[in-house]
């Protein structure tokens, strides 16, 4: 209200005490109260209404920005309105533009609405727009013919009634799979669209496996660097709004978002903004199951969300020091980080407990002098059904990213009777975030004690090459690269036969199908081989079984 005299700031302050009935858009003394004070001004007056006629905010100017206390009481979702319409004078009569309509669906307004004031100052036209419920037509909204305030045709009470019903019964036909809840994808990056497109593929089979929904992807090429909000400003409006109309419960971004992009972001929505790194977190905080697979997510999560903590409050803290710094206690943000702190420590105290055992299950399998292979990959590779087919077990073997996550170990006896151990561990993935690697490092690092590394592969799947190279650079990340590898291709059923030939061929790999037990005799023969070679001192691997650098191989 910078620049109005103080009667015009005593105007618009009574304006708060009145009251519009429950069946009316705006009642007509309001409106020729808030029309008068316009012309007076000469400047627009946005007025909020809730839906008991109650005026919650006055907004001088054409900038439409809801106060913080506006935004905490009237919260919005996807499947409901905010509760607030939103009438806006205007000295000249014209009809509602796009930016008027951006705002009617970017804030999930009951109603949009601009009152012309004469000349005289009195009120003329009323222009009305509203949400239309998602019917698959991909409009936004539906812009009414313009009335005199006096006919106008909508009764609130009973409009908004109907409106709020057909939301939510186009929103549950909509539901797929009777999934609890729904995303739409957003990658943005410098990559070019074809490898964002993929990178969106991978996004939504981690969706698909925390039982997420998608409604939509959206993919943006952004210049290198820093941005406030990975997107820029309009994008991302325009993003929430369709999110929003698709009835999406949240939006899931491909990359790592900055704790500086994730505080901004969820300045400017009330929808559920989430990362890649988060929807990994997730998945594995429901698929552990072992007192150790729990200890390591929730410390991968904690280090995860300790530096996106934020919050306000901030002159109360004792940290500052001096002067007008001092407050009566910690703020809620100290408290909090203080205790996650506190979280993290004792977590890590278990983590080195578990390494004690493992150190202790390690020395009791070398007196009993039984090699080990660890089986390692890509995730939804197919190694936990490997393992079963292998040693004849019943380990879960569900077609969907991240299905393993506690370590397994079983005996294979070979046909001279000699036995091995083989392990089962957590699948890998490209960008594995670094919360993961170090949380999970303790039981990644059972790997050491492996003779041979099996590195499996989805034959079928479209980026090979990638798949390949993500797990050779965890391996070399956590010391590995030095053991003995063999290739196995699996899924190779899925492949014509001369194209799984090819392929096999062109990598230097052992082709299977762990679905077909009789493809996996040759596996099994060359296994007995190379560990009877280990065992007796000398690896006597064919050259042609040798895994050759991927970045370096040609894709099919």
């Amino acid at each position: 209200m910078t620049g109005l005299r103080a009667s015009h700031v005593a105007a618009l302050e009574r304006l708060y005490r009145r009251r519009v009935p429950a069946n009316e858009v705006l009642s007509l003394d309001l409106a020729k109260a808030a029309a008068q004070l316009a012309l007076e001004i000469r400047r627009p007056i946005s007025i909020l209404l809730t839906r008991r006629g109650v005026v919650q905010e006055i907004i001088v100017g054409t900038e439409m920005v809801l106060s913080p206390t506006t935004q905490a009481k009237f919260r919005t979702g996807p499947r409901s309105l905010r509760g607030l319409r939103l009438i806006r004078t205007q000295l000249q009569d014209r009809p509602l533009s796009q930016e008027d309509l951006t705002d009617l669906a970017y804030l999930r307004l009951d109603l949009m609405g601009l009152l012309s004031v004469g000349p005289d100052g009195t009120p003329g036209n009323i222009y009305l727009a509203h949400l239309l419920p998602p019917d698959g037509s991909g409009e936004l909204c539906k812009i009414l013919k313009p009335s005199p305030l006096p006919r106008c045709p909508i009764v609130f009470d009973q409009f908004i009634e109907d409106l709020e019903t057909d939301i939510q019964q186009a929103l549950k036909h909509h539901a797929v799979g009777g999934k609890q809840e729904s995303a739409m994808l957003v990658s943005a990056s410098s990559r070019s669209r074809a490898e964002q497109e993929d990178r969106l593929a991978e996004l939504a089979e981690l969706a698909d496996s925390a039982e997420v929904t998608i409604v939509d992807k959206m993919v943006q090429r952004i210049p290198a660097g820093h941005q406030r909000y990975l997107l820029g400003s309009g994008k991302l409006k325009e993003v929430l709004i369709e999110t929003l109309h698709k009835g999406a419960d949240m939006l899931i971004f491909d990359q790592t978002l900055t704790p500086a992009q994730a505080r901004a972001i969820s300045e400017m929505t009330d929808i559920k903004v989430i990362d890649r790194t988060q929807l990994i977190l997730d998945i594995f905080a429901r698929r552990a199951h072992s007192r150790e697979g729990k200890v390591q997510v929730e410390l991968a999560q904690l280090r995860y969300l300790l530096p996106r903590l934020s919050g306000h409050g901030t002159q109360l803290s004792r940290l500052g020091g001096g002067i007008g710094s001092r407050g009566p206690g910690e703020t809620k943000l100290e408290t909090d980080r203080r205790r996650i702190h506190d979280r993290i420590t004792h977590l890590e105290r278990e983590i080195k407990d578990f390494a004690r055992h493992q150190d202790q299950r390690r020395a009791r399998r070398e007196r009993h002098g039984l090699p080990v292979l660890s089986l390692v990959g890509y995730t939804n590779a197919g190694k936990s059904t490997l393992l079963n087919v292998l040693t004849k077990s019943h380990i879960s073997t569900e077609n969907r990213v991240f299905e393993t996550l506690d370590t397994t170990s079983r005996r294979l006896r070979f046909p001279e009777d000699r036995e091995v151990i083989v392990t089962d561990t957590v699948g890998f993935i490209r960008d594995l975030p670094q919360e993961l690697v170090g949380a999970f490092r303790t039981t990644l690092e059972e790997l050491q004690e492996a003779d041979l590394l099996l590195h499996v592969v989805d034959a079928s799947a479209p980026d090979i090459d990638v798949q390949m190279k993500a797990v050779l650079d965890i391996l070399q990340e956590l010391g590995l690269d030095h053991i003995p590898q063999v290739l196995i291709f699996n899924k190779c059923d899925r492949l014509p036969a001369q194209q799984a030939d090819v392929l096999c061929l062109r990598y230097h790999a052992i082709g299977i199908s762990a679905l077909d037990p009789d493809t996996v005799k040759p596996l099994i023969e060359h296994l007995a081989t190379r560990m009877y070679a280990i065992t007796s001192g000398r690896d006597t691997a064919s050259p042609d079984l040798q895994a050759p650098d991927p970045v370096l191989a040609s894709p099919v």
